[in-house]
């Protein structure tokens, strides 16, 4: 249920949040779902909330509380933003970082109260990755999750795994097939890919939500799974599959109070298809076969060994905030890390929200607990 504003507060006392979602990835219409929960959800009796949609064409536009909660899933078609309304965009000014409205003849028109914090709710590149985050930075205006470095490390499994396993966490074995190398020597990929062993996942390196990504069974389906990794992402990667693995997700959110990063109880993603992937209409369409167990049933020492992977795993790549680390269970009990997401899904029905929930976590003490560590790090360096 949505708090409404206490009419006896100010509204300059309220912290003024922009919510900042859509965006021109594969995942513009998840980033929608997000905003709208978060929307429905945060406190607006302690904060003062707009919104900044980027359309799938990349331009800025304003929305309010009330747009942005009724975005929605309708016959199964996802929201898309329009590209009928004004721009708008965020101004540094001397008295901080303001949203102006630009009318149709380029003119700024008159913009309230300064922001003091933004919170993307983007998912994928070009939003997820370092790029939106790198403007906040320009602006001096905080902001939730992870920074520049954090994010672009997240959201390039190829870099991710390098510095994983450099920071000495159990990885999957993988190579990369790097822009222009499939073309030039496919002979030399496909024989980095079945040294891997069958079977393979082969993603685009800098994606999400399953977008583009294909379970290869057979080196004779290997060309079209790439090809279709290359529509998203010039860079691929393929990743050796874990045959009867478990596949366990564990949410992190960043230190408040100098104790270090806090991990979440765990949770399994149980497939109930043929090919047991969990792809985007997995993930997003209910009809779907799959079971999102919360907490999962593992022991108390499996477990614990999850959530020191999950943190560490949040460490070693300098993540802030939030972060899902997602890690393979072995059928021998070898826990190995596969990815950490540094803007997982956050509606009221992703992983990430369950599994705080989970721990004693409402959705919204989750929102509110984002904005106050992103009210606590200083602008600039850190």
């Amino acid at each position: 249920m949505t708090t409404e504003p206490d009419h006896d507060q100010p509204a300059d006392d309220r912290t003024r949040v922009v919510l900042v979602f859509g965006g021109i990835s594969s995942e513009h219409s998840i980033s929608c779902l997000t905003a709208a929960s978060v929307a429905s959800a945060i406190d607006t009796g302690r904060y003062d909330v707009t919104g900044l949609g980027i359309t799938p064409s990349g331009r800025w536009t304003r929305y309010s509380l009330d747009e942005i909660r009724a975005f929605t899933v309708v016959d199964g078609v996802l929201p898309v933003l329009g590209e009928d309304r004004h721009e708008a965009l965020l101004l540094r000014t001397l008295d901080g970082v303001v949203i102006a409205d630009v009318d149709a003849d380029g003119t700024l028109l008159s913009h309230g109260r300064p922001v003091e914090v933004a919170m993307p709710l983007l998912h994928g590149p070009f939003g997820e990755d370092g790029t939106v985050q790198g403007s906040f930075e320009m602006l001096g205006l905080r902001y939730t999750g992870a920074g520049v470095t954090a994010s672009a490390v997240g959201m390039d499994k190829h870099m991710m795994k390098l510095i994983l396993a450099g920071s000495g966490l159990p990885v999957g074995a993988f190579t990369t097939i790097q822009p222009g190398q499939w073309a030039d020597d496919p002979g030399a990929c496909r024989d980095a890919v079945a040294a891997l062993g069958l079977p393979v996942y082969v993603k685009p390196a800098r994606g999400g939500s399953s977008v583009g990504i294909s379970r290869v069974d057979s080196l004779d389906a290997l060309d079209e799974a790439v090809r279709e990794a290359e529509r998203w992402d010039p860079k691929v990667i393929v990743e050796r599959g874990f045959v009867g693995a478990r596949e366990i997700e564990c949410g992190v959110l960043g230190d408040l109070d100098g104790s270090g990063p806090r991990a979440s109880r765990v949770g399994e993603v149980r497939m109930h298809t043929a090919s047991g992937f969990y792809d985007f209409d997995a993930k997003y369409l209910p009809e779907e076969q799959v079971t999102l167990d919360v907490p999962a049933s593992v022991g108390p020492d499996l477990e614990e060994r999850i959530r020191d992977a999950a943190r560490r795993t949040f460490t070693a790549v300098s993540a802030e905030g939030l972060g899902r680390v997602d890690v393979f269970v072995t059928p021998g009990g070898e826990v190995v890390v596969n990815e950490i997401n540094t803007m997982p899904g956050f509606t009221r029905l992703s992983m990430f929200p369950m599994l705080w929930q989970a721990s004693g976590m409402t959705y919204q003490e989750l929102i509110d607990d984002l904005i106050r560590q992103a009210l606590r790090r200083p602008v600039g360096l850190r």
